[in-house]
C-alpha cells in the first residue's frame, strides 16, 4: 500500500509552525505496517493545493492531508477537494447541532462564520472530529481514498486514533525496526566498522541518524510473514552488536541518562560533578531520572579560576602552569568534589565551548572530562566543534558515556 502524507498551511512553509503532523502519522502508519512513500507540504493557495492533490492521487492508494478545514477566509481545503472531486455542497443540522453544543459547553457564543463548517461535500463521508468542531472529510475515486483532517494536532490525533487507523488496521504489511543508539563514534567510523554493509542488508534496511549526542541506527525490515521478520531484525541486530557494541548504549527511546541511572541504583554507586563549561548541563541530565539522589550527591558549577581553587581546591600552581582548560585541572577538579563530597565518584568538565576563548594552541571546543574513583584518576581529552550549545552537549554525553563504561566494569 502507498500512502502520501500533504500538509496544508503557510505557517508551515514559512517555518512559523512545525510540521509534527507528518511526524506523528508516518511514525504511528509504519506500526501498523503501512509504509508512507511521500510528506507533501503546500501553502493556502487553491491552485497549488488542487496540483497537489491531484499528483497526489495519482500516485498514492491513499492521501492523508491535514489543514485547511477550519470556517476562516484561508480554510480551503474544503472547497478545493469539492472542486476536485466534483461534489456539490450539502448542509447537515446534524454538525451544526453538534456545533452550538461544543460552544455552549465551553461558555462562549458560536459565531456565525462557524456555521460553514455545517456545510460539507456531498460525495464526502463524514469523519468524526470527537474533541473539536471541523468534522473531517472521506473521498473515494477509482479506487483510491482521500482522507482530510483538521491541522489542529490533538484533533487530527484523536480522529486518527478513533477512525483512521482502525479503518486501515490489516492493510499493511509486516514492518519492523529497531533503533540502536550509540555515542563516541563518528558517523564513518561507525559505517566503517559495520564492514559490508550489503550483507547487513541481506537482512534489514540500514538507516544512520547522526545526531549532536551520536549516531543512531535504524535498522527496518519488511515482509508477509511476523517470524521472519522477526528472524532478520535479530540477526541484523547481532551483526550491529558484534561490530560495534562497545559504542552502543541503548535501543528504540533510551538515553543515556537513564541507562547510567539504572547501573548507579545496581551499583549503589554515588557521584559529584564539578562544572565548568557545561555551567551545571552534566547535574541537570543526571538529576532528570525519579531516584536519583539515590546516586548524586551534588553538583558545582565553578566557573570560574577563583571557584576551582577556593571551592574544588584546585591548585593555584596547576592554574598558572597548565591553565584553567588541560588535563591537569580537570583531574584536580574531579579529585576535589569527590573529596569534599565523599562521593564514590568524581567528575569534571573544563573546556573552551565558544564561539570566542579559542587560541591556535587551545582551540574552541576543546574539552577535557576529568574523572576520579579510589586510587584511580584520569582526564579524557576530546575536541568538538565551533558551537557553544552543540559542545557543551556533547561533553556532557561524553561525560555520561564515561560513567557507562566505568560503571559497567563494576558489574561485570
Amino acid at each position: 500500500m502507498v500512502i502520501e502524507i500533504v500538509a496544508i498551511g503557510d505557517e508551515l512553509l514559512v517555518g512559523q509552525v512545525v510540521n509534527t503532523n507528518a511526524s506523528y502519522l508516518s511514525r504511528r502508519l509504519t506500526a501498523l505496517g503501512i509504509g508512507v512513500k511521500w510528506v507533501t507540504t503546500v501553502g493556502d493557495d487553491p491552485v497549488d493545493l488542487k496540483q497537489v492533490m491531484a499528483a497526489a492521487m495519482q500516485r498514492a492508494e491513499i492521501v492523508i492531508m491535514t489543514g485547511g478545514l477550519g470556517p476562516t477566509h484561508d480554510d480551503i481545503t474544503r472547497a478545493v477537494a469539492a472542486e476536485f472531486f466534483e461534489s456539490g455542497f450539502i448542509y447537515k443540522p446534524e454538525i451544526l447541532d453538534r456545533l452550538r453544543q461544543a460552544f455552549a459547553a465551553r461558555g462562549v457564543p458560536m459565531s456565525p462564520v462557524n456555521e460553514v463548517q455545517a456545510q460539507v461535500p456531498e460525495k464526502a463521508r463524514i469523519i468524526d472530529n470527537p474533541v473539536g468542531t471541523a468534522p473531517g472529510l472521506l473521498f473515494e475515486k477509482d479506487g483510491k481514498q482521500c482522507i482530510i483532517l483538521p491541522g489542529v494536532p490533538h484533533e487530527m490525533k484523536a480522529m486518527c486514533e478513533a477512525t483512521v487507523f482502525p479503518m486501515l488496521k490489516g492493510k499493511g504489511q509486516v514492518i519492523l525496526q529497531k533503533t540502536i543508539r550509540t555515542t563516541g563514534i563518528a558517523e564513518s567510523s561507525l559505517f566503517e566498522r559495520l564492514g559490508d554493509i550489503h550483507r547487513l542488508e541481506e537482512f534489514a534496511k540500514v538507516a544512520f541518524l547522526p545526531k549532536s549526542a551520536g549516531v543512531d541506527v535504524r535498522l527496518t525490515v519488511h515482509g508477509n510473514d511476523p517470524a521472519a521478520c522477526e528472524i532478520r531484525l535479530v540477526k541484523a541486530l547481532q551483526i550491529v552488536r558484534e561490530k560495534a557494541g562497545e559504542f552502543i548504549y541503548a535501543y528504540d527511546d533510551g538515553e543515556l541518562e537513564e541507562v547510567v541511572a539504572q547501573l548507579f541504583f545496581e551499583t549503589k554507586k554515588t557521584v559529584a560533578v564539578s562544572e565548568s563549561c557545561t555551567g551545571g548541563l552534566l547535574a541537570n541530565k543526571l538529576t532528570n531520572i525519579s531516584g536519583s539522589s539515590a546516586y548524586f550527591e551534588r553538583g558545582v558549577v565553578a566557573y570560574s579560576n577563583r571557584a576551582k581553587i577556593a571551592i574544588l581546591g584546585v591548585p593555584v600552581e596547576i592554574i598558572e602552569k597548565f591553565g584553567a582548560v588541560s588535563a591537569e585541572c580537570a583531574v584536580a577538579m574531579a579529585e576535589g568534589i569527590r573529596r569534599i563530597s565523599g562521593a564514590d565518584f568524581g567528575v569534571s568538565t573544563t573546556g573552551i565551548a565558544g564561539p570566542t576563548g579559542g587560541t591556535p594552541e587551545k582551540p574552541v571546543g576543546l574539552t577535557y572530562i576529568g574523572f576520579a574513583r579510589a586510587g584511580v584518576s584520569y582526564s579524557k581529552r576530546m575536541l568538538f566543534i565551533n558551537d557553544r550549545i552543540t559542545n557543551k552537549e556533547r561533553t556532557v554525553q561524553a561525560a555520561l558515556n564515561l560513567l557507562r563504561k566505568e560503571l559497567s566494569q563494576i558489574n561485570s
